[in-house]
């Protein structure tokens, strides 16, 4: 059975507190969601947004492959008429698809819009039929169907029959407070069944921690369409995760969701979602790094014999890859995967082995976390069997804080670097000291590696490893970088911050640059 797939990460997902799109980071999510399958994108309504930047008139030059646009809207006003309806008129001349919301709870009705019940009907109908005449496939969303059919059922159902009846093609049953729970979810959805013959979809959001179970529910009780946004990003708690529900609805339960094999690509999609929309996938389902890795030496040992132990599905369907953290606990069976990517032959009872056991130890003991970084590990792991050349040395840096009371820091850094006996010199000026030491290294060494360009700092924690000695305190620093394409993680460690800082960027640039040579040779 086909289930559709409608997302809502550029209209619903923009409600989130953290979320600012630019004009191209909305073209670039469209293509995103194009190349992943999604069968509709829903775009807001340049009535709400005046300032879309020349956003509409990009989109309509975008040849998608697979997905349908949908233009967002709400019904007509009290005491107006669809043809002098901005919204509508917007709606009705943009794209083949639109979606427009009606509310679905009397109380709106009495307490929001302060009309009759009569009078809403009469605006879902007219709203409806105005687009239809004007040729357009429509989606009604019924704005708090669930809240307003635990109230007046009567009412509700009413306001769904009524947009069927005015040539809805879809009705989408939203959950729009996110309160409503699981079983009142499948009682709703197979009472509406019984009144309303056209697809129906499902809305839900988060507040109950209960987005994606509920969604599964309106499913399992009939509904063909599921609405959500990439990692549940959205107002308050957020939407229902579209990614999280992909997953459970394709690989799970056997749906057909998306065409062609490209739910291998769901997890590389959410995450360069995530990083448009400047949001962590940390601890996220599927998709996340920690989704299938695994800490602890039993667990660890068990998954490697065989993963189904520990893993519910191969992470491979969805394009994620299975992680064995390492830490104070771990034993050779941890460490030996990573250490068979530098050497692919390792035995494990070699002295090697052993040895880098000890060596890891050691370092942990001192304050680094190799469970986290594990690009760092590697490059340890190089280090210590000979395997390793550096790309670059920094022969000297020197970095001046500037500030006055009250007054935005400036941090200038002057850098010296040498390449095969080449050295290059730079110097930046920004806000922060770490910024300013990313910047002035990957300016000096740009000359001789031009994908630097393409690598992000996305992430930067520092922790304090011996709060006792307070402001003498070793302190670990984290930095997640990416290319656009993976995703690792540097540790550096010192009593001085900026020390550790630097030593965990220099870790983050050799890697890039050692990624770049192994997939030169390949």
């Amino acid at each position: 059975m086909k289930i559709f797939t409608y997302d809502t990460t550029l209209r619903d997902g923009a409600q989130s507190d953290t979320v600012q799109y630019s004009k191209n980071d909305k073209l670039n999510i469209i293509r995103l969601l194009d190349s992943l399958g999604v069968d509709f994108i829903e775009v807001d309504n340049p009535v709400y947004n005046p300032y879309d930047d020349g956003f509409f008139e990009e989109l309509k030059k975008m040849k998608l492959i697979h997905s349908k646009i949908v233009a967002f809207g709400s019904t007509v006003k009290v005491g107006s008429s669809p043809e002098n309806d901005p919204v509508l008129s917007f709606l009705s001349s943009y794209s083949d698809c639109c979606a427009i919301f009606g509310k679905a709870w009397d109380l709106h009705v009495s307490d929001v819009l302060k009309t009759t019940k009569e009078e809403n009907l009469h605006m879902i109908a007219e709203s409806v039929k105005y687009l239809k005449n004007s040729g357009k496939y429509v989606f009604f969303d019924a704005e708090h169907f669930f809240d307003g059919w635990l109230s007046s059922p009567e009412y509700a159902l009413r306001v769904l029959e009524t947009a069927q009846s005015a040539g809805a093609d879809e009705i989408v049953l939203c959950d729009t407070n996110g309160g409503t729970f699981p079983k009142d979810i499948a009682r709703a959805v197979n009472d509406v069944k019984k009144h309303v013959s056209v697809r129906l979809g499902i809305h839900t959001h988060n507040d109950c921690a209960l987005a994606v179970a509920n969604a599964l529910e309106a499913v399992s009780a009939g509904a063909e369409l599921v609405q959500g946004t990439i990692n549940g990003i959205g107002e308050r708690c957020g939407n229902a995760d579209l990614s999280a529900m992909i997953a459970n609805l394709q690989i799970k339960s056997g749906f057909d969701v998306l065409p062609d094999g490209r739910i291998r690509s769901l997890t590389g999609i959410s995450r360069a979602i995530a990083q448009i929309t400047n949001i962590s996938t940390q601890g996220m389902p599927y998709i996340s790094r920690a989704a299938f890795s695994h800490k602890a030496g039993t667990h660890a040992d068990a998954v490697l014999k065989n993963p189904a132990t520990f893993e519910h599905i191969d992470p491979s369907l969805i394009g994620n890859k299975r992680t064995i953290l390492l830490s104070e606990i771990s034993g050779k069976s941890a460490i030996l995967p990573i250490i068979r990517r530098v050497v692919p032959d390792m035995d494990k009872n070699s002295d090697k082995v052993d040895m880098l056991l000890a060596a890891m130890k050691d370092k942990e003991a001192h304050g680094y976390r190799y469970e986290a970084a594990q690009a760092s590990f590697e490059l340890l792991i190089r280090k210590m069997l000979g395997m390793y050349t550096p790309h670059f040395e920094v022969d000297l840096y020197k970095l001046i804080n500037e500030a006055k009371l009250g007054e935005e820091c400036k941090s200038y850094v002057f850098t010296e670097v040498t390449v095969e006996n080449q050295k290059e010199i730079a110097a930046t000026m920004s806000d922060g000291p770490v910024h300013a030491i990313d910047e002035a290294l990957r300016k000096a060494l740009r000359p001789f590696f031009p994908s630097l360009d393409k690598v992000q700092l996305i992430d930067y924690k520092v922790r304090v490893m011996d709060n006792r000695s307070a402001t003498g305190s070793t302190v670990q620093v984290l930095i997640d970088s990416t290319d656009g394409r993976d995703v690792w993680t540097t540790v550096g460690v010192s009593i001085d911050i900026i020390r550790a800082s630097q030593e965990a960027l220099i870790d983050s640039i050799e890697y890039k640059l050692l990624k770049d040579e192994k997939t030169e040779t390949r």
